[in-house]
């Protein structure tokens, strides 16, 4: 059966419930980003994504986070620019949380899959590029934030069909490049440090039109996309595996999109590792293998926060675990419905993985997707496994 707007809405709700050109100019060697220079404790990041809305004062648990990435500023005749009417008041609100959070980092994020489309042309020539940076100085001295977040997506791709060169490929690193070396100059005048972090696609393909060995040099995080493994097509499977089920026919997981950053020379406390905040869904899924890795019809994925509605497992949903994959799942033998998502005991295996790997930490889109606060819990709890007294209760 095919999922209608509003039953895939419940059903979205619900089941987030259920768990408890030129080769790059030479820069001084300040303007580079050491390995070394990443901060001691992980960083939890959390986009944040209200569009037309203005944020209530309290929506936000700034405790549990050490950097908030906004989205999105928009990229206009080569300047960066507000994307959404209410931003201004968005960023005052979210300074605030400073007051309660003196470590948070307020960081603008421009792009995005849908306004990554001026990207080429501002990382053009240097004239573009000088451009680029001036408007991302002004946008951060107007807001009082604490650096850039570039989400390109993609360089040399079309993405969202995007104008796209070949020569994006050295262009990318040439914008870091010339970015940090401006930012160097700024956050002594400003007095703070100036932070720069780029969300990178998961794919080989992106790693094939970049180069990253050269990009990492020049920022702080790379927030790697490690979701949108599986979004439409004609299988299900899972939106974020940890490791590879044997069985998956497209051979994706975390884990190898971490192994090849770090094969491409991205050191390992600069890779923040991705986490999705929401589900996915397919219906017309056969009873076989509990719906996993068979065909059917996908509902494109929209995201929702989860209030307290029905828990599917009263209505005939089956939750299971992946071990091979270390992800969960869940199907509906009568409805042959099957949904993908992301729980606390999945973002537990994933906080392990990235301790275990000497990551820089978790990043996740988006954060009103958490409306009960369960998964930025579990991910808090899994990267400060000893809370202190007077944090238990945040």
């Amino acid at each position: 059966m095919r999922l209608t707007f509003l039953w895939f809405r419940r059903l979205m709700f619900a089941l987030l419930a259920l768990c408890c050109v030129p080769a790059p100019c030479s820069m001084p060697e300040s303007s580079a980003v050491s390995a070394n220079s990443a901060p001691a404790s992980r960083e939890i990041i959390a986009y944040i994504f209200p569009q037309d809305r203005i944020l209530e004062p309290n929506e936000i648990n700034a405790r549990r986070l050490t950097r908030i990435n906004y989205a999105f500023a928009n990229i206009k005749n080569g300047e960066i620019i507000e994307g959404f009417p209410h931003d201004a008041e968005n960023f005052a609100v979210l300074n605030v949380l400073k007051r309660t959070n003196p470590a948070l980092k307020l960081l603008v994020s421009v792009g995005g899959w849908t306004w990554s489309g001026g990207f080429s042309d501002a990382a053009l020539t240097p004239r573009s590029r000088a451009r680029f940076i001036a408007s991302a100085v002004s946008f951060i001295e107007r807001y009082k934030l604490d650096g850039l977040d570039v989400d390109w997506e993609y360089p040399d791709q079309p993405g969202n069909g995007n104008t796209f060169r070949p020569e994006d490929k050295q262009n990318y690193t040439l914008l870091l490049a010339e970015l940090r070396q401006r930012f160097d100059r700024e956050q002594t005048r400003l007095h703070r440090r100036l932070y720069i972090s780029i969300a990178t696609g998961a794919s080989s393909k992106f790693l094939q039109h970049t180069e990253m060995d050269k990009v990492q040099r020049y920022v702080d995080t790379v927030n790697l996309m490690t979701y949108d493994f599986y979004v439409g097509g004609p299988s299900t499977g899972h939106d974020a595996p940890l490791f590879r089920n044997p069985a998956d026919p497209k051979h994706v997981s975390v884990d190898r999109s971490v192994t090849e950053y770090m094969q491409a020379g991205v050191p390992e406390r600069k890779i923040v590792l991705g986490v999705p905040f929401y589900g996915r869904s397919w219906g017309e899924v056969p009873n076989k293998n509990h719906g996993l890795f068979q065909p059917g019809k996908a509902a494109r994925g929209v995201h929702f926060s989860y209030p307290d509605l029905p828990n599917l497992l009263a209505t005939g949903f089956v939750r299971y675990w992946d071990a091979e994959a270390s992800a969960p799942y869940l199907y509906n033998p009568q409805s042959h419905i099957f949904v993908t998502y992301e729980d606390p005991q999945s973002l537990a295996a994933k906080c392990s993985y990235v301790t275990q790997h000497k990551l820089g930490g978790i990043m996740f889109w988006e954060y009103s997707n958490d409306s009960t606060g369960i998964l930025l819990k579990a991910v808090h709890a899994g990267l400060t496994p000893v809370a202190t007294a007077s944090s238990k209760g945040n």
